[in-house]
């Protein structure tokens, strides 16, 4: 059966919920470092997901703190929810943020947010790599990278840089899922800026139509929304697909039509038709919801 996976930082659990939502289990308890990105292995059954890790002590706790101290990790778990280890250690990185994979590559790519870096590693966590050095003030959050997502075809790989809360900051780029010849993360010169100004974008999906789909939690109007823009064959205007999210940050779907959206603040879990962008909540699972993906359990 296709369930839902949800990430929730307040219960500390990933909890799967069924797509009629007549159902809420836990499978994995005791998710204390802060969850944020989560992706499924349906193949080799493989559940993995980034931690933030510990808040900064003045800043309190959850996503609305800050993370400056280098403690992020990524953990794995079969589909069962048996089997869970870490992956990548705690302090490898700063800040785990969504988290996406090109499986047939055996590669998993990530965002570290007060890291301000794009990232990537085997399967087996080894080979931890950066690929994208955004910036080098961990106190200007237009250097924070956030959502990302992977075009294995076009070797590409997407991201967001969100800017400060409802600052409309936020900016999408691009880049080669490998190097040009003699550069490196920090020097590299195939950088695209897509969209710039954006509320608050968070995190990325690209459908098999060649758009790039995202949340943005920003300010009203334009943002609390989903939004899809092309990427390929050529990058065009980007449309806003449906509004009045509260606090919006994962998204999944399996078939490009209807997107499951969580939502932070609220806790909801929304299913958005992308066609004329109607929402029903197929859950509310209390405020702290973060990222989701889809799997067959």
């Amino acid at each position: 059966m296709t369930e839902l996976l949800v990430l929730h930082i307040a219960k500390r659990e990933i909890l799967a919920v069924s797509l009629d939502g007549s159902r809420v289990r836990t499978l994995v308890a005791d998710v204390g470092e802060t969850p944020d990105g989560i992706v499924v292995d349906q193949v080799r059954g493989h559940i993995y997901w980034t931690n933030m890790g510990t808040p900064d002590p003045e800043s309190g706790r959850g996503a609305f703190s800050t993370f400056f101290s280098r403690n992020g990790s990524l953990e794995r778990v079969d589909l069962d929810g048996s089997n869970r280890r870490t992956i990548v250690p705690r302090g490898a990185f700063t800040t785990g943020k969504q988290l996406t994979a090109d499986f047939d590559s055996g590669l998993l790519y990530w965002c570290d947010r007060e890291g301000m870096q794009v990232l990537r590693c085997r399967l087996d966590g080894s080979g931890l790599e950066t690929l994208v050095v955004a910036g080098t003030d961990a106190q200007d959050p237009r250097n924070h990278c956030v959502g990302i997502a992977v075009d294995p075809v076009n070797r590409l790989v997407y991201w967001t840089q969100k800017g400060g809360p409802d600052a409309g900051q936020g900016r999408i780029f691009r880049c080669g899922t490998e190097f040009p010849a003699g550069r490196t993360a920090a020097d590299r010169h195939d950088i695209e800026l897509l969209w710039q100004d954006l509320p608050e974008p968070i995190d990325l999906d690209l459908d098999r139509s060649g758009n790039l789909v995202w949340t943005d939690r920003g300010a009203e109007p334009d943002g609390n929304t989903l939004n899809r823009g092309q990427v390929q064959p050529a990058v065009g205007e980007y449309t806003i697909l449906s509004r009045g999210f509260q606090e919006a940050i994962g998204l999944a779907t399996a078939d490009d039509t209807t997107y499951y959206v969580s939502e932070l603040r609220s806790g909801g879990i929304r299913a958005v038709n992308v066609a004329d962008g109607t929402q029903r909540e197929l859950a509310q699972l209390g405020p702290g919801v973060t990222g989701v993906a889809l799997a067959e359990l």
